[in-house]
């Protein structure tokens, strides 16, 4: 199982971001590293371990007062929004100049035709794997160069892999920034948090990812956009000693990958008492609720109420994540249950909570109707001796739809309609909510109108343009996935969107695209990215440009629609693939085909 799933990993890498680069063992170059200070929290209290510190951090890391007002659904949808489409499409000016150059760009940013735009995916396939080739063939050395641009990415996450897939680092001098060394693939967490797979089966040395690009592990805490400065705390440890110390990198261009993290929307005891799902950690910690309340339900002396009670696992969430999650604890209780604890199965409750009236939001209704009968569905364990255990009409998953949650506490989930529901383990996964560094960074922006306007729409994420550069900076600071917005169109938060924005940024800086070509003559926008005059094109370029019709901008970043698959249970799955970008026709499977396809 483990060979299989890396072996979909990296076929999944590999499909996703379309790159083929290969990476040479030489030198990494220098980085900018300057101690800043240091928070020796170890000396005050000498009991602080380092699982302790990190904790410390993690938890001011991550605290956002408020983050009810930052409501964001995983896989939300595709919206137009001209309105706010790079501050090009409303401007106006009695410049002939300045009109002409506005119906250029206006003509960029409209989608590039289907046909036409797979032919450029194509292409550039087909280009990474003739270059992955001659850089096998022959030795790479690097350019001589007196400095090379400094980039500085944070995060480690789908965008970030992406992205040091592709870029050359030849040309830059490229440093990850992250608490996390690894790339997790996060649509096998569900099913490592209950033991279908294991941790390392999931996970990807970032230095393998790119040996030529730096790594420092830290989390960043505030980002100077002024002197283009990143300042980070990290754990450091000298023997039994550990302290948190500070340190400063500085940066040309900066890449802002650092995702979001799960919201709480303000609900009293969620981060007390609830399990997240979006890191290994969270998966560890499941896994070993998941075997405590067995065990706990499993002494003696317990009445079968209080036996219920303790086995009952509340999943708060039915979008992908949840469901996922339900699904895989239902294997779980189906297939190692009656091995492990077969007086306990008829005890056994998941109760998937949900305040709208629907499971998986972004597929059809169909396959909405077939995801819950799949969780719904009477359980049945491999050995038939077992289900004379399990009392008659067992239901093990209850669905509670348009339940919206008031509060959680030690061993009571409350309800807006005033039920209360005893659990054992409540694992919360609804909705994404900004980290306390990009909120920062937005406040940082917010003397810059093009940021402060569009928060209302962006909703504590970074906005960013169709170019994947941050508004309102010079184009030095550009967003990738669950932590950025386009404004123009967004895009739902998903892993397959944040790995083609880190491919496409990639390639972009690769191919020596100037990011910051100045201010329109309105002195109203960023103008596009421009390519180097004095390179040749590449054949995906050239379709590029007879598709947007002009070659004098970088044509703007444009998602393909892979599908979107969830997994539900008992060796069956759901897939829901769009052959038009318009969703007209979908290519919709369930069961053992659909389970095939994810």
């Amino acid at each position: 199982m483990r060979l299989l799933v890396s072996g979909t990993t990296l076929l999944w890498m590999a499909f996703a971001t379309s790159s083929a680069h290969a990476f040479s063992q030489s030198a990494r170059t220098s980085i900018v590293f300057t101690p800043k200070s240091s928070t020796k929290l170890h000396e005050k209290n000498p009991t602080l371990s380092e699982k302790e510190l990190r904790k410390v951090i993690e938890d001011r890391n991550t605290k956002v007062d408020g983050d009810e007002n930052y409501i964001t659904t995983v896989g939300e949808g595709v919206q137009d929004d001209g309105e706010i489409s790079n501050a090009v499409t409303n401007s106006s000016t009695d410049s002939e100049t300045a009109s002409i150059l506005e119906k250029k760009i206006e003509r960029i940013l409209k989608p590039r035709a289907y046909p036409l735009f797979l032919m450029e995916k194509a292409a550039i396939i087909v280009e990474d794997l003739l270059a992955s080739i001659s850089m096998d063939d022959q030795e790479t050395t690097s350019p001589n160069q007196t400095e090379k641009e400094k980039i500085v990415i944070l995060g480690t996450g789908w965008g970030s892999a992406a992205f040091l897939k592709e870029i050359d680092t030849d040309k830059y001098d490229v440093t990850v920034i992250s608490p996390r060394n690894f790339f997790l693939f996060t649509p096998m967490l569900a099913g490592s948090s209950v033991g279908t797979v294991e941790y390392r089966s999931i996970t990807e040395p970032i230095r393998e990812i790119n040996r030529k690009a730096g790594y420092l592990e830290g989390t960043a805490t505030n980002i100077d956009i002024e002197n283009k400065t990143v300042f980070c705390e990290s754990v450091v440890c000298e023997g039994n000693s550990c302290t948190i110390e500070d340190f400063d990198v500085q940066y040309d261009k900066l890449i802002f990958a650092v995702g979001a993290q799960t919201n709480t929307f303000g609900i009293p005891g969620v981060r007390e008492y609830c399990c997240f799902l979006k890191q290994v950690d969270d998966a560890r910690r499941i896994r070993t609720a998941l075997v405590n309340c067995f065990e706990r339900a499993n002494l003696p002396n317990l009445t079968d109420e209080k036996r219920e009670a303790i086995l009952t696992f509340a999943v708060i969430g039915a979008g992908p994540t949840g469901v996922e999650f339900a699904s895989e604890l239902r294997d779980f209780v189906e297939q190692d249950g009656p091995k492990y604890y077969p007086n306990l199965l008829k005890h056994v409750r998941i109760k998937v909570i949900e305040a709208s009236p629907t499971v998986l939001a972004p597929f059809d209704k169909t396959l909405q109707e077939e995801a819950v009968r799949q969780l719904t569905r009477k359980i049945m364990p491999k050995d038939p001796s077992y289900v004379d255990l399990m009392p008659a009409n067992f239901e093990l998953t209850e669905l509670l739809l348009n339940s919206g949650v008031s509060e959680v506490k030690k061993d009571v989930i409350a309800l807006d309609d005033g039920r209360e529901i005893p659990y054992g383990m409540a694992v919360w996964a609804a909705g994404n909510g900004p980290l306390p560094i990009t909120l920062q960074l937005i406040d940082s922006l917010k003397d810059k109108k093009q940021q402060a306007d569009v928060q209302s729409l962006a909703r504590g994420r970074i906005a960013i343009d169709s170019w994947l550069r941050v508004l309102g900076s010079d184009g030095s600071i550009m967003g990738l996935g669950d932590a950025s917005c386009v404004v123009a169109g967004q895009l739902p938060a998903t892993a397959q969107v944040a790995g083609q924005q880190g491919e496409y940024l990639g390639r972009l800086l690769s191919l020596n695209y100037d990011t910051s070509p100045g201010i329109d003559p309105t002195n109203k926008f960023l103008l596009p990215p421009k390519p180097n005059p004095n390179r040749e094109k590449t054949f995906a370029e050239k379709i590029t440009a007879f598709a947007t019709q002009s070659d004098e901008f970088a044509a703007p970043f444009q998602f393909l629609n892979l599908g979107i698959l969830a997994y539900t249970g008992g060796g069956s799955a759901l897939a829901q693939i769009e052959l038009l970008p318009s969703g007209d026709k979908k290519v919709k499977g369930s069961g053992k085909i659909g389970f095939g396809l994810w």
